[in-house]
């Protein structure tokens, strides 16, 4: 059996590939797997579960540096948690043993711009399913609408990415008794995570739960 990875170990895997990252640094492919492909065939033992959005310009494997088998990747726009994803997260960390969890967002978020857009000028018949995503995001960036931040609509999606990404990471810390035990008793760390498009440097905040 593989050894668990534990949380913090894999918290300064995740920091230092994307140190490399981020000064082109890389030495090796991104898809380059350590663990020989036969054996990824027979079994995966990803040291990181990464719930990040679907932006093109932000692969988890790559900005961090990682290979085939390392991360076990869940993309939705605006890094939202819905079932669907809570379930996907859960199954990893308990199948596979996985300590670390990162809500990765990233800036100048496309779902966060088109949801705070739909909120200060609703579209008529909007696709059900593009509202469902919206929904999503509502809760954690309504409330930035009313301060002063809706006259400066640089910092408005700057506040409005890092809040959902701490919803984002609430949800998955307290919205499931699956993690929230695996987190009391196992040593599970859920963490919020920000990459910069214009550095590629992700900044990792609230460390301190679980782990």
């Amino acid at each position: 059996m593989t050894a668990v990875v534990p949380a913090r170990e894999a918290l300064a895997r995740l920091k230092e590939g994307n140190r490399r990252f981020a000064s082109h640094e890389r030495g090796t492919d991104p898809f380059l797997a350590h663990t020989p492909l036969s054996e990824l065939a027979a079994r995966q033992n990803p040291y990181a579960i990464i719930l990040g959005c679907s932006d093109s310009r932000v692969p988890a494997e790559i900005v961090f540096d990682q290979g085939l088998g390392d991360l076990f990747v869940i993309r939705v726009a605006g890094n939202i948690v819905a079932p669907s994803q809570v379930g996907s997260v859960e199954f990893a960390a308990a199948r596979f043993n996985t300590r670390l969890v990162v809500v990765l967002g990233h800036s100048q978020c496309g779902a966060i711009t088109a949801t705070l857009e739909e909120l200060q000028q609703p579209t008529e018949n909007q696709s059900r399913n593009l509202q469902a995503i919206v929904d999503r995001v509502r809760p954690s960036v309504e409330g930035l609408l009313a301060t002063d931040l809706a006259m400066d609509p640089s910092e408005l999606i700057e506040r409005a990415v890092r809040a959902n990404i701490q919803t984002s990471v609430d949800h998955l810390r307290h919205g499931s008794p699956v993690l929230e035990q695996l987190i009391r008793d196992d040593g599970l760390l859920v963490v919020g995570a920000e990459y910069s498009l214009d550095t590629g440097v992700v900044d990792f905040f609230d460390e301190g739960a679980g782990g």
